[in-house]
């Protein structure tokens, strides 16, 4: 079974994510994209080398030139988009999701990911039976592209709302943790731009992800070590493709990665000085940031979970700063979409802003406990398992947007399929556990 979503299409490459179906959305892809070249890059999964060239040699096949990137993070790929005359990319990742799977991820001419109206159409040519036939004339260049990665860290280093000079004063000593992914010199090389004395763990792109891979406090223990034994200022973790960034305290202490946007707002908006800002974020993301806006005279405004819906208001709303709750931060001036490079850079620069430990920073911050869980989806009907909820969940504001969201003053609860896998995923937060957990298990005892 191959998943197709908003994120693209994931499949196990066993079975479902054959060389064939690649070959139907790469041919599909340059069917929906304008003129002009293509960029190509992957994370490190031992498949990534067989499906790129799969992929390159199907876009060659139609006269496209690409240029490849290789393993690069899949910010890389968007910020080479956007910042040259492309029409478009495609990253070979299936992102979070362990090494049997794989999957491909495209990119508009813009640096964006394709909407959704453009993912539908897309997914329906990749099923047609017309396929698209080779043009006369001859194939297209395959060109390598090797100095992807460098390019993106000297963009982030021109940022205009981070002191890049305080950063490098602070010779800030980093653990990175980059799960042997596509960050394993990128986010190196972003740290030693920075100034920064680096410790890379899980940075061998040759070897298999060493811990689940998405950067969640249960799977950050090395990382926990590693900042402890090296008396280190902070720690970095990222997923595979490297789009989302999760951060422990120079305590060995996890923050959770809802607290990277929360942090990167807060360096944000004491860099710009100013009010009024807007951050958009979706709907499972952590209260910390709206209390937080609202201490600066600013708001956030929610979306459907998705980085293409938070980027498709960011543009509506010329909000200059949003992303995700699972540790995503998107900063217009950089590119459109979920970056850990801009992550590490806006949150040193939030600790650059102060002679103050990560820890001390942290505890000045909304606090809030945010629990997360999931349980498989069956054939019952979604619409009565609605209505058990809210009988069960009242007194409080309800969003149907994406699933279902019951929100308090002080925390909520929220239902959504996954776009990436076949469960229901089940978010909360509170003003400490217990509560975030009773909620959790309150709707576990309704769904199950």
């Amino acid at each position: 079974m191959i998943l197709e979503s908003i994120s693209g299409v994931r499949g196990l490459t066993s079975s479902s994510l054959t060389s064939s179906a690649i070959r139907k959305y790469a041919a599909a892809f340059h069917q929906y994209c304008g003129p002009g070249a293509l960029f190509v890059g992957r994370d490190s999964r031992a498949t990534g080398d067989t499906l790129q060239d799969v992929v390159i040699q199907e876009l060659s096949f139609f006269g496209r030139d690409v240029f490849v990137c290789d393993i690069v993070p899949t910010p890389t790929v968007q910020f080479m988009v956007e910042h040259t005359e492309a029409a478009g990319g495609i990253v070979i990742t299936a992102s979070h999701n362990p090494s049997e799977w794989n999957g491909l991820k495209f990119i508009r001419s813009d640096g964006i990911f394709l909407f959704p109206e453009d993912c539908d159409t897309l997914f329906q040519r990749a099923k047609s039976s017309n396929q698209p036939t080779k043009e006369t004339g001859s194939s297209g260049m395959i060109l390598r592209e090797p100095n992807a990665v460098q390019k993106h860290i000297i963009h982030q280093t021109c940022l205009s709302c981070i002191d890049l000079n305080s950063i490098r004063e602070k010779n800030f000593k980093v653990v990175i943790d980059a799960c042997n992914g596509a960050g394993s010199d990128a986010l190196p090389g972003m740290l030693d731009a920075l100034g920064c004395e680096v410790i890379p763990i899980n940075c061998d792109t040759k070897k298999d992800f060493p811990r689940g891979t998405e950067p969640l406090p249960e799977n950050l223990e090395s990382l926990c070590n590693a900042v402890l034994e090296n008396c280190a200022d902070i720690g970095f973790a990222t997923d595979p493709d490297a789009d989302r960034l999760a951060i422990v305290s120079e305590e060995g202490v996890p923050l959770g990665e809802e607290y990277t946007l929360v942090l990167s707002a807060e360096g944000f908006l004491r860099s710009v000085k100013g009010e009024g800002e807007t951050f958009v974020v979706n709907l499972s993301t952590s209260l910390a940031l709206e209390k937080l806006a609202e201490k600066y005279g600013s708001k956030v405004v929610y979306t459907p979970v998705g980085e293409v819906n938070v980027v498709q208001k960011m543009l509506s709303t010329e909000a200059r700063l949003g992303g995700e709750g699972n540790g995503g931060v998107i900063l217009k001036e950089s590119h459109l979409g979920r970056d850990s490079l801009t992550g590490v850079t806006m949150v040193l620069n939030r600790l650059a802003q102060t002679e103050k430990p990560l820890s001390s920073v942290f505890q000045t911050l909304p606090q809030f406990v945010i629990k997360k869980d999931k349980v498989e989806l069956n054939d019952g009907g979604t619409h009565i398992l609605v209505e058990k909820l809210k009988k069960q969940f009242y007194g409080c504001r309800i969003n149907e947007s994406d699933g279902i969201k019951f929100t308090w003053d002080n925390s909520w609860v929220h239902f959504r399929k996954s776009n990436t896998e076949p469960i229901l995923r089940i978010y909360s937060e509170a003003e400490n556990e217990s509560e975030a957990n009773q909620l959790i298990n309150t709707a576990k005892e309704i769904i199950i």
